[in-house]
Formats: C-alpha cells, sequence, structure tokens
C-alpha cells in the first residue's frame, strides 16, 4: 500500500469515527438523510485537517504552476482551503496556492465583499473550490458563481467527502471538472 493509500484509509476512518452519525437530518439542500457526515469536526482535528490537506495537495499537483488557488464557501471549505494553501507551501510547489473563502452572504459593512483574498489574484486566475462535503452540489456552483464574478477562471469542484447524491454529475453538467477523496461507499465498506 502506498503513503497515500494509507493516508486516504487513515482519513476515511477517521471520517468515519469522527464525522459520521446515522441519524435523521435536514440537509443545507433542504433534502432529508438518515445519516449525516459534519466534516467540520474532522478538518478541526490537526490528523483530520493534515492528512485531508496533503492528499488534495497530492491530487491537484499536477497543476502546479498553472492553479493559482483553492477557495470554498466560509465555514465548511475554511479549514481545508487553508489546509491546501499551507501544504503546497510546505512541499515547495514552483507556485504554492492562494486561499480564498467565499461568503454565503456579502459582508454587511466595510466593503460589502462576498470573497475574501481575492486582492491576492489577477483577473483569469484559475482555482478550484474546496468542499467539506457534498451532496447536491447546489452550495458548490454559489462558491463557483461568487469565484467567477471576482474574476477568477473556476476548473473546478474538490470535495473531501461525496454523500453520492447527485453532485458529481450537477457539477460536471456545468463544466467543471469534479475531484473527491472520499465517498459515502467509502465510509460504509469499513
Amino acid at each position: 500500500m502506498s503513503d497515500l493509500q494509507a493516508m486516504k484509509t487513515e482519513l476515511t476512518k477517521m471520517v468515519k469515527a469522527l464525522s459520521y452519525e446515522k441519524k435523521e437530518v435536514t440537509l443545507a439542500s433542504g433534502l432529508k438523510s438518515d445519516f449525516y457526515i459534519d466534516m467540520r469536526v474532522t478538518l478541526l482535528h490537526p490528523r483530520g485537517v493534515r492528512l485531508a490537506s496533503r492528499l488534495m495537495a497530492e491530487n491537484l499537483k499536477p497543476l502546479d504552476g498553472t492553479l493559482a488557488g483553492v477557495g470554498g464557501m466560509t465555514m465548511g471549505a475554511d479549514p481545508i482551503v487553508t489546509g491546501v494553501s499551507l501544504t503546497t507551501e510546505f512541499l515547495e510547489w514552483k507556485r504554492p496556492l492562494l486561499g480564498l473563502y467565499i461568503r454565503k452572504e456579502p459582508k454587511g459593512h466595510g466593503m460589502g465583499q462576498w470573497c475574501e483574498g481575492v486582492k491576492n489574484f489577477k483577473k483569469g486566475d484559475r482555482i478550484f473550490i474546496l468542499e467539506d462535503t457534498v451532496t447536491t452540489g447546489g452550495s458548490s456552483l454559489k462558491a463557483v458563481d461568487k469565484a467567477r464574478e471576482a474574476g477568477l477562471d473556476v476548473q473546478g469542484v474538490f470535495t473531501c467527502v461525496d454523500r453520492e447524491e447527485g453532485a458529481r454529475e450537477k457539477i460536471e453538467a456545468a463544466g467543471l471538472e469534479f475531484r473527491t477523496l472520499i465517498t459515502k461507499s467509502d465510509i460504509l465498506r469499513l
């Protein structure tokens, strides 16, 4: 087993132990579900964010030099956006990735911004949107829209966990690349 495969297995076990719960919930999409994955728990654990950030950075490594950054909807994506950005610096990428936080609503004072960190980018810079968990892809596509309005060229969406409930299809239908570290099926196989 490779080091990266061992890291993915360890992360999947952490997600199942810390973030997965079998219970009735209403998701952000408004859909009802009989399970919940609260990735914030895993991504706010130092080992969890380290594993997820390293795996995402390694996956994005072929884009080193062409990808300017990563962004995501605050609050769920904040740890992974920061983690991936820092990891690319530690791994000494030719062009470490910048981070971008996208608000759910514009800031109510000051500049009224939707995106934080956008001044570090140039118009047309290529980015990936990162997610903690996706279900239908609606929040991901909102983040894509806000990043594009800020002048960035969104290449795709990369999530820690895909609940396998239509996000991939919706995101790919929008002409974006879709990547995931772990699926619901991976978690349930443990």
